[in-house]
């Protein structure tokens, strides 16, 4: 699959010496959907506000598709679309004629069908006569994205796009990102909400103090670094855990009713046969036996203490 954005040494240094990027590497393949998970100063706006070009990289370089990002500027601005965390629009102005003005902005010429056609895909087109005021806050969400998609971008940039809206819209707005992603538009989402990542991305980024700590398919990532946990739901209630099992590290939880036991699923030895082979030894029965999956978010949270200690 062709790359629509490559992005090589990035770097921003403010004067006062802080680096809020460096050195960033990452290329990014048209059509996917790209999530960069990161804590709040983890860098993301920061790359995102360069590469669209309202920001200055202190060095490096960036290309999209096609069009370095200072050298092209037109080429490459004409190939996005942002739709920033904030919320920013003339209140009184009137949804179709915000839209339609963002694609003047871009030089396009005046094309009502495709004006039409966004508001419909967004279910806007019932409340294109009214005003931004007099919309709902998922509505205004919506609307920025109309606006964002006017010019016909090939590249979609989300920074926190459910922030502040409710469970309902906000899976409203996943099935949205499915439906845009369709369309041929690369979709790069920014979110604190591991679950959005989880739930739609292609692939995951995990950037943290300017870093960019991994780079990963969704699902080979969960595998390479998840763990599960076995929870074995005991016959008869324990009052501590018998020293016999000290070797895997258990867990005594459900009011001694459960024992759980973490186990890396890439090990060679996950640890599971034998630890129930030794209940089996010490006379313990057990009624049930669960597993589960580690989740995204168990892993990012992982990663970055992981950096934090090292």
């Amino acid at each position: 699959m062709a790359s629509i954005i490559e992005i090589s040494g990035l770097t921003k240094r403010y004067a006062s010496g802080f680096e809020a990027l460096k050195g960033v590497d990452l290329t990014i393949e048209e059509g996917e959907i790209f999530a960069l998970l990161g804590p709040n100063g983890a860098g993301k706006t920061t790359m995102i506000s360069i590469i669209c070009g309202i920001a200055r990289a202190t060095g490096g370089s960036v290309k999209v598709a096609g069009h370095d990002i200072v050298g092209d500027y037109r080429g490459a601005r004409d190939a996005i679309g942002l739709v920033p965390q904030e919320l920013s629009t003339d209140q009184f102005e009137r949804v179709i004629d915000t839209v339609t003005f963002s694609r003047g902005l871009f030089g396009k010429p005046r094309n009502p069908a495709h004006i039409e056609k966004v508001l419909r895909d967004l279910s806007l087109w019932d409340k294109r006569n009214a005003k931004i005021l007099e919309l709902s806050g998922g509505m205004k969400r919506r609307v920025m994205i109309a606006k964002a998609l006017s010019h016909e971008p090939r590249v979609l940039f989300l920074d926190e796009p459910t922030a502040g809206v409710d469970v309902e819209l906000r899976r409203d707005m996943w099935k949205l990102i499915g439906e845009l992603r369709e369309t041929g538009v690369t979709i790069i989402l920014t979110t604190h909400y591991i679950e959005e990542a989880e739930e739609m991305a292609d692939r995951v980024g995990v950037i943290n103090r300017g870093e960019l700590m991994l780079v990963e398919d969704k699902a080979a990532l969960m595998k390479k670094l998840g763990k599960k946990t076995l929870t074995v739901v005991l016959a008869e209630r324990l009052a501590a855990v018998p020293a016999e099992l000290a070797e895997w590290d258990v867990t005594l939880k459900g009011d001694g009713q459960e024992i759980e036991y973490i186990f890396d699923t890439q090990a060679e030895r996950t640890g599971v046969s034998s630890l129930l082979r030794r209940l089996g030894d010490l006379g313990i029965g057990y009624k049930d036996l669960n597993t589960a999956q580690s989740s995204l978010e168990d892993i990012f949270v992982e990663l970055v203490h992981q950096e934090k200690v090292a």
